[in-house]
């Protein structure tokens, strides 16, 4: 795949299943943080607002969410049963995608870059 230029043609680029799978992935997004910014960064959709929010990709089997590495570890109980790693969870093209927590995710990590913003500010 060449690189996306925007959200819209990244996921136009996949087959409708997989395209309705990231729709729901980035409305989940957008409602949980929607004053953040929507953009292509390392080639995939990402969300920034006063750093990385998310990010998330099509897969053959999965769609991969990436709320970097805190976001993860602050929900490893919740990720457990899908395959995850340090920074990412992959969601199974076969199973309903798991929007409250998707909200979850992002919505701490908005909170994690705001107080960041903050302490920022106090120095």
């Amino acid at each position: 795949m060449k690189k996306p230029i925007d959200t819209d043609s990244y996921i136009a680029s996949f087959p409708k299943g997989t395209q309705k799978l990231l729709q729901q992935v980035r409305k989940a997004i957008k409602e949980a943080a929607p004053k953040a910014e929507e953009v292509i960064s390392y080639g995939m959709p990402a969300f920034k607002l006063n750093g990385p929010v998310a990010y998330f990709a099509g897969y053959e089997h999965h769609i991969g969410f990436y709320p970097t590495g805190s976001g993860i570890a602050a929900f490893t109980k919740e990720i457990q049963k899908y395959k995850n790693s340090k920074g990412a969870v992959q969601f199974p093209l076969d199973k309903p995608i798991p929007v409250t927590l998707i909200k979850q995710m992002v919505k701490f990590k908005v909170t994690e870059n705001l107080s960041k913003v903050k302490i920022k500010l106090r120095k």
